[in-house]
């Protein structure tokens, strides 16, 4: 083992509970054993995702949430220790691993609840009368520390009051779900939590608790509602069960809806770390035994998820500045690293890292590392594409489509949390592939194809693998697409796959194959505006075509051309984003924590939007454009169209009719583009076919 990582692999403890190592898998969605309202309360395939990491060296498994009462109707977990049987076996084999496991429960989300949202869309197909939660919901989900508190993801609905009379029910509740946890073997509890603006947060901040009981005022008021849980657990299951708190070190919120972005300075609305300081304290001597520790409510999400933009390692310097006020301890989530993890570890700032999404992406991360195959670790590129269920198209995540829902799965390893529909068996019957196009999705093509045994022949017309995603990862805070590109690349000359680079196709009939994959991508729309001939597609700026002196506009302010805008004024250059709709980065399958994040990286850089608004002309070195306030005239040196892509169909019309025993599939943008969400499923699934 590299010695850069040993911290990472030494003993621990949890209370009196040892941990083997320093690497905690933390809940995410979709990766929750019980979601207990179904009929047997155990996620069926979840303990596949489980058995593909518990001989990973992860040292502590904590899975998603567990509800303790019911969203529709009124049931309470406690009531139902049936739901806990399914469970015991998968438990049995993470300890045989010598894994410890803790279930995280949940007491709400309070103002943070997204179902009204999903539920829209039934109301207006007439499938429900109203979103009331008299109707559909349990009073539980609907209530928040205030009445009339607006919800998170639609500011026109209010919340309802969680009364005193609830709190005591619920403290009840964490006691007796935890005793069924401790019998079923479960090594402790996580309660959910302190953190990201869930509803024992919004008690804790004072901008969502306005109370005059003895839950509001003080902080040690508003802590109140966390303490008693801790101690009610603590006396139900014993001082010596451990108990960890999801913890947000800081709020980093300027207001409701409004975060703050790494670097700036601003007034914090909720947790400063000022307070967080007493907090901690606070909750240490109400009994909480560690603090599962990143920052952000959901007015900053982006804090808790971080996406691309993000710096790596964003919450350490926190968590380890709040690791100075506890005698427990603490884990540190969001975009960890081995190397500062583990520097960190070893110099006692902080006592475990914890790690969500790059476990989904690579079930052995952890083994590489420890094997000294950093090489062979397929990257998490945080693009919450397929783990992150909460996609909007408008903003404000009001216009969320429940039936594209994605949970605790992956954007570049299909395979998570699908175990038991895909199968990886060598084919039954071998074939001779050739795949057209070394993009992303020719090369997971031709990668799944070789390993599940068939003859595979790629050809790229260019003189380098990565296709479109060149461009895509070229931009400066896209490290981890680059390790991406990296990884595919010497994923791929690994296999049996015979490359031929400078090979353009322009003939199927030619080629020596009993099947033909067609993943050429796509070509970039232009738009008949006067001038156009000066403009330069997106594509073509981010390969290096060409440099932006001073002042840049940006056509489409999608999430290709609002990156390039940061990008550029990363670099210190002046962008101008135009966009014809009335939101920037409108499109479906973007997550919120990433579309919020680069709305506030544009605010806070200060780069103009001009929406609902259109280019009219393009000239030498000004663009006019037509605003709803009028015509306008900006300066120009460069121009960039970003304004979609359409399939490249060249080899569209080639069905199986017209060939010579020839089977074509088309994967990727030449067939319907996409994100990497389809591309890389569409070719999983492509071999999935063709394998049978």
């Amino acid at each position: 083992m590299d010695k850069r990582y040993e911290p990472l692999f030494t003993p621990w403890k949890i209370g009196n509970v040892e941990i083997k190592n320093r690497i905690v898998m933390l809940p995410m969605e979709g990766t929750n054993m019980i979601q207990w309202e179904a009929k047997t309360g155990f996620v069926k395939g979840i303990d596949s995702l489980y058995r593909d990491r518990k001989d990973n060296n992860i040292g502590l498994f904590i899975p998603g949430l567990i509800p303790l009462v019911s969203i529709v109707k009124e049931k309470w977990i406690y009531d139902h220790p049936e739901v806990f049987e399914p469970v015991k076996p998968i438990v049995e084999e993470i300890h045989k691993s010598g894994a410890k496991i803790f279930f995280q429960l949940s007491a709400g989300a309070g103002r943070s609840m997204i179902l009204p949202q999903l539920l829209k869309p039934f109301v207006k197909k007439g499938l429900l009368k109203d979103l009331s939660s008299k109707l559909v919901m349990s009073k539980w989900w609907w209530s928040a520390p205030d009445d009339d508190e607006p919800n998170v993801w639609d500011p026109d609905v209010k919340m309802d009051l969680f009364t005193s009379e609830m709190i005591s029910r619920f403290v009840y509740a964490f006691g007796q779900t935890a005793k069924l946890c401790k019998q079923a073997g479960i090594d402790g509890v996580e309660v959910h939590a302190v953190h990201e603006g869930y509803l024992l947060d919004q008690f804790a901040m004072s901008y969502t608790n306005h109370r005059d009981d003895c839950y509001g005022g003080s902080l040690q008021n508003r802590l109140r509602f966390a303490c008693e849980v801790v101690k009610e657990i603590k006396k139900v299951c014993g001082e010596d069960y451990p108990v960890s708190l999801r913890y947000s070190v800081c709020s980093m919120t300027r207001g409701f809806n409004e975060g703050a972005v790494p670097g700036e300075v601003f007034e914090e609305v909720g947790r400063s770390m000022k307070e967080s300081e007493k907090a901690i304290k606070i909750l240490e001597e109400a009994g909480y035994d560690m603090f599962n520790c990143d920052n952000g409510t959901y007015d900053a999400w982006y804090w808790a998820h971080p996406p691309v933009y993000a710096p790596l390692n964003i919450n350490l310097s926190y968590v380890e500045h709040i690791k100075q006020f506890t005698s427990k301890p603490v884990v540190c989530a969001g975009r960890m690293q081995p190397k500062e993890a583990a520097d960190s570890i070893a110099e006692g700032k902080i006592d475990a890292m914890g790690i969500g999404r790059q476990l989904l992406c690579d079930p052995e991360y952890v083994t590489k590392i420890k094997e000294e195959r950093m090489e062979d670790i397929r990257p998490c590129i945080a693009c919450h594409g397929a783990c992150l269920p909460f996609n909007g198209a408008n903003g404000k995540g009001t216009d969320i489509d429940p039936l594209h829902v994605e949970m605790g799965r992956c954007v570049l390893n299909p395979w998570t949390n699908n175990e038991a529909r895909y199968s990886l068996k060598p084919s039954r019957h071998p074939k001779k592939i050739a795949v057209i196009g070394g993009g992303i999705g020719g090369m997971e093509t031709a990668i799944q194809a070789s390993l599940r045994g068939h003859e595979v022949d790629l050809y790229e017309k260019s003189d380098r693998l990565g296709g479109a995603f060149n461009a895509a990862a070229a931009m400066s805070f896209k490290e981890k697409d680059k390790d991406l590109l990296r990884w595919y690349q010497n994923t791929l000359y690994k296999t049996d796959t015979r490359v031929h680079l400078n090979s353009e196709i322009d003939d199927i009939d030619r080629l020596d194959a009993d099947v033909v994959v067609v993943a050429i991508g796509a070509i970039s729309r232009t738009l008949p505006i006067k001038g156009a001939e000066k403009a330069m597609t997106a594509i073509d700026f981010l390969n290096g075509s060409q440099e932006c002196k001073e002042n840049a506009i940006i056509i489409g302010g999608g999430l290709t051309g609002c990156e390039i805008a940061y990008e550029l004024a990363l670099k210190g250059k002046k962008p101008v984003i135009v966009e014809a709709t009335e939101n920037i980065i409108g499109a479906r399958g973007i997550c919120m924590a990433n579309s919020s994040m680069l709305k506030e990286l544009i605010r806070f850089h200060k780069i103009p939007v001009y929406t609902s608004s259109t280019v009219e002309e393009i000239n030498e070195d000004t663009v006019t454009l037509k605003t709803p306030e009028g015509s306008k005239v900006l300066p120009a040196d460069i121009v960039i169209l970003s304004v979609g892509y359409l399939p490249d169909k060249r080899f569209a019309d080639k069905d199986d009719k017209k060939k010579k025993n020839k089977k074509i599939y088309f994967v990727g943008d030449c067939d319907q583009v996409g994100s990497l969400k389809t591309v890389i499923k569409q070719a999983y699934e492509t071999v999935q076919k063709i394998s049978y």
